[in-house]
């Protein structure tokens, strides 16, 4: 009996689990989809191409939600079993509250795991495709960065041309052994900057120990200057900004290569925020499933399903400012950068301590 009423309990919340799952997937592939197209509007592309991006873009998307998925998914599992009387047929063959907190809890915290190493590095790969396919149709946008093997590379649009600017890797707020290409409007190769380093803190960038070679039909000349400055549409910060969501790189990634994607020029401290949220995730399901059962569990009496709607949302809401206000102070130094994906974590679990104290005893 006691497997029979297991397995009925894990096969109905995984079950509800996939349904609210693909609500969510339904209405993010809609929402989605009309910003691709109005991306792919004016180019000569197949309405397969925006359909297929925004699929592969979704699944990445999700994880990030992935808390208040489970958060709702445990709150409908829970309130449907209440309300059709099996919540008092488990207890009656002896599941107590805190024996089906546990077994729902347990199986989000699982949930997480799973997802971190066996879905997120297959989301990873789909946000890369996902960028690369999307910066390919990309030729009248006015900037392009990107992070490689091969280090920092930018594309920039000038008033008589374009601009590409490369680099091995970034030190803070210099650049080293950088090479700069000018191009005229039919990306004609006009000339080819070398700098031994560029200070990029401010939008006139600082070069030093530069040769310019200006290349012509004629002959390739060189010129070497001390110093010399550039104008960017770029700054140091604004290109930090611009990777701060590390969608593109997996659990396993960040575990395997912290330090050869440091070494790369990807931001240590950024790296480090992105390494524990992604590790908080497991522990952040198992606190929202906890908050489903405190708000479910508290009464065996049937209820309306809309109250709890406006409840789920709210909870939800309140949540998620917490969280985002939790990463800003981080981001701010007022609270260390680690630290500020924990808080969340931690503030709520000590909530729900009590509330699970609480609904053991009813």
């Amino acid at each position: 009996m006691h497997s029979v009423l297991l397995n009925y309990l894990l096969k109905n919340y995984l079950k509800s689990f996939l349904k609210v799952f693909l609500f969510f997937y339904t209405f993010g592939l809609i929402l989605n989809l009309f910003e691709e197209i109005e991306f792919f509007k004016n180019l000569d592309v197949s309405f397969l191409i925006p359909l297929f991006l925004t699929i592969i873009f979704i699944p990445g998307m999700l994880i990030n939600l992935l808390p208040f998925i489970i958060f709702i998914s445990s709150l409908k599992f829970l309130v449907d079993i209440r309300n059709n009387k099996d919540l008092l047929s488990l207890k009656i063959f002896g599941y107590s509250n805190f024996k089906i907190f546990i077994i729902l809890s347990l199986t989000s915290f699982l949930i997480g795991w799973i997802v971190l190493f066996l879905i997120n590095p297959l989301t990873s790969t789909m946000s890369k495709y996902y960028e690369k396919t999307k910066s390919n149709y990309s030729r009248d946008i006015n900037h392009l960065v990107s992070f490689n093997n091969n280090g920092i590379w930018i594309k920039e649009n000038l008033e008589n041309g374009y601009r590409i600017i490369t680099a091995p890797k970034y030190n803070n707020e210099n650049l080293n052994n950088v090479l700069i290409f000018n191009f005229d409007e039919n990306f004609k190769l006009k000339e080819k900057i070398y700098s031994k380093n560029a200070n990029i803190k401010n939008n006139d960038w600082i070069l030093s120990d530069v040769s310019i070679f200006k290349i012509d039909s004629l002959k390739n000349k060189g010129i070497y200057k001390n110093n010399t400055i550039i104008n960017s549409i770029y700054t140091y910060d604004k290109i930090i900004n611009l990777f701060k969501n590390f969608e593109t790189l997996s659990f396993n990634d960040l575990i395997l290569n912290f330090q050869k994607l440091t070494d790369q020029g990807y931001n240590k401290i950024f790296l480090e925020q992105s390494l524990h949220s992604m590790l908080s995730m497991p522990f952040f399901l198992l606190i929202m499933s906890s908050l489903a059962c405190i708000i479910a569990m508290g009464t065996l009496k049937k209820s309306n399903n809309v109250k709890f709607i406006f409840i789920g949302i709210f909870t939800c809401v309140i949540i998620y400012y917490l969280k985002d206000l939790s990463i800003a102070l981080g981001q701010t130094n007022r609270i260390p950068l680690k630290l500020a994906n924990w808080i969340p974590v931690i503030s709520i679990g000590m909530l729900s301590l009590i509330g699970v104290l609480q609904i053991n005893e009813k």
